[in-house]
C-alpha cells in the first residue's frame, strides 16, 4: 500500500507539473514557459519540476508527444464513419483544423523544431510517427496494393500540407476575418475549404 500512495503521490506532481505547463503556454506562449514558472504555478518547489523532467525541452516533448496522441484520436475518430478514400480525406482534414482551433499552442509546438527535437525523445516520436501513418494508410498506398512497403507519399503530403497550412492560417490570423470571428465560424469555413480541397482530390 505504501509503495502505491508513493508512486500515485509521484504521478500526481508530475501530472501537475505538466498541467501547470500547458496552462502557461496557453496563456502566454511557448516564450511564458520556464522551470521556475512552472514550479511556482504547480505549487512545488524550485527544483520539483527537475526530479520529474531533465530541463525545459523534456516538458514541450511530453507535452508535444500528449499533443500527437490527442491528434491521432480526434483524425481516427473522424474517418470511422467515412466510407471512400475522398470523404476520409476530408475527415481527417477537418479533425486536424479542429484539433489546431482547439488546441492552438500545442499545435505550435508539436511543429517547432528549434523548442523541441523530437528525436531525442523516443516515446514523442513514436506518438508522432503514429499520427502521421493515419493519412499513410489511408491515403499512401500506390494503386489497390496492400503493401505498405513502399507507399507513394504524394497524396499524403498534399493532403496533411493543405491542412496544415490552413491550420496555421488561422491560428495567425492571416485570413483576417474571412473565415469567421470565433473558432465555430473558423471551422465551418474551414470545412468549406477543405471540401472544396477533397473534391478535387478525387
Amino acid at each position: 500500500m505504501t509503495t502505491l500512495t508513493r508512486a500515485s503521490g509521484k504521478d500526481d506532481v508530475r501530472a501537475g507539473i505538466l498541467r501547470a505547463s500547458l496552462e502557461l503556454m496557453n496563456e502566454g506562449g511557448l516564450g511564458a514557459l520556464s522551470m521556475r514558472e512552472v514550479a511556482r504555478r504547480a505549487g512545488v518547489s524550485h527544483q520539483a519540476p527537475y526530479h520529474y523532467f531533465q530541463d525545459r525541452e523534456a516538458i514541450l516533448a511530453e507535452l508535444a508527444g500528449e499533443g500527437f496522441e490527442q491528434l491521432y484520436d480526434y483524425m481516427v475518430s473522424a474517418i470511422g464513419l467515412a466510407r471512400d478514400r475522398a470523404s476520409k480525406n476530408r475527415a481527417m482534414g477537418e479533425a486536424y483544423v479542429r484539433f489546431a482551433l482547439n488546441n492552438p499552442e500545442v499545435f505550435r509546438l508539436m511543429f517547432r523544431c528549434e523548442m523541441v527535437d523530437l528525436s531525442r525523445y523516443p516515446d514523442a516520436k513514436a506518438k508522432a510517427d503514429r499520427c502521421f501513418n493515419v493519412p499513410v494508410e489511408v491515403l499512401g498506398a500506390s494503386g489497390t496494393s496492400a503493401d505498405k512497403s513502399n507507399p507513394d507519399l504524394t497524396p499524403v503530403i498534399a493532403t496533411w500540407s493543405m491542412a496544415h497550412g490552413l491550420a496555421t492560417l488561422l491560428l495567425e490570423g492571416k485570413l483576417g476575418q474571412s473565415l469567421g470571428e470565433t473558432n465555430d465560424q473558423r471551422e465551418i469555413a474551414a470545412n468549406r475549404v477543405i471540401a472544396f480541397f477533397s473534391e478535387h482530390f478525387k
